[in-house]
């Protein structure tokens, strides 16, 4: 399997080479970014379309300024595109819905296997909970470095509950200036940044007398790369189309 990294030169592009090199099936034969990494051990250029190498498919690491652009270039050289980028509009998530009607895409804001059972937990224990009148509270934490908020994976974790309630959830990002008590058909989502913190989510249901937590916590970002990898390896022999990480489980 023979990948190109876009995003190459970020701290993500970094672990994903890493964590390739010790993978057996797979290798990075190119990268894709605005700067090359010092010491790379494969040509980096600054698109796509400019790579010589042979590739089977094209993960992307990179910043949400740059996805309308590698879009655009996937579908012009017909690769298939593992897209890992978070803090996308809804016109790029159009946009990537547009492309996979010519390649095939899979796009997700958490590439983590335990993440994405996580939202499996979460949908399930909304169904019971939400009927018996729990409050539902998600809480993120990340590096400091991390640019969106909330995370793109508390997102999901959001519109996982708000589905298996039956819709019409709406989301509050912040209480600081509201004064009233709190409005039983919202949930609330929390981020906080600071440090190296790989990755926490909670996800809260808040019952009398009783509350329910389901935790994830990311100790590395060496998970992210491993399961883009499981990803790129899927997405390979798919048809067109749009895809995400509950079909890479589903195919085992």
């Amino acid at each position: 399997m023979n990948i190109i990294i876009n995003g190459c030169g970020g701290h993500m592009g970094a672990v994903l080479a890493d964590l390739i090199e010790q993978t057996d099936d797979a290798e990075c034969v190119a990268g894709v970014d605005v700067h090359a990494p010092a010491a790379c051990r494969f040509p980096v250029y600054k698109s796509v379309r400019d790579v010589k190498e042979d590739a089977d498919v094209v993960i992307d690491f990179s910043t949400a300024s740059a996805v309308d652009k590698l879009i655009d270039d996937c579908a012009a050289v017909n690769l298939p595109l593992v897209l890992c980028t978070t803090g996308l509009s809804n016109e790029q998530i159009e946009h990537a819905q547009k492309a996979s009607e010519t390649i095939p895409v899979l796009r997700s804001a958490n590439m983590s296997l335990g993440v994405n059972v996580m939202l499996s937990l979460v949908a399930q224990a909304a169904k019971v909970l939400g009927k018996a009148g729990f409050d539902t509270e998600i809480v993120e934490a990340h590096h400091r470095r991390k640019l969106d908020a909330p995370s793109g994976t508390a997102l999901m974790i959001a519109d996982a509950a708000n589905e298996a309630l039956g819709g019409g959830y709406t989301y509050n990002y912040g209480r600081h200036e509201q004064h009233e008590a709190r409005n039983p058909k919202e949930i609330g989502i929390s981020s906080v940044r600071g440090g190296t913190i790989a990755g926490v989510h909670d996800c809260i249901f808040c019952g009398e007398d009783e509350v329910i937590e389901i935790r994830h916590t990311a100790s590395s970002r060496a998970i992210f790369a491993k399961g883009a990898i499981s990803a790129a390896r899927f997405l390979m022999s798919r048809e067109p189309g749009l895809y995400d990480m509950q079909d890479v489980i589903a195919a085992g």
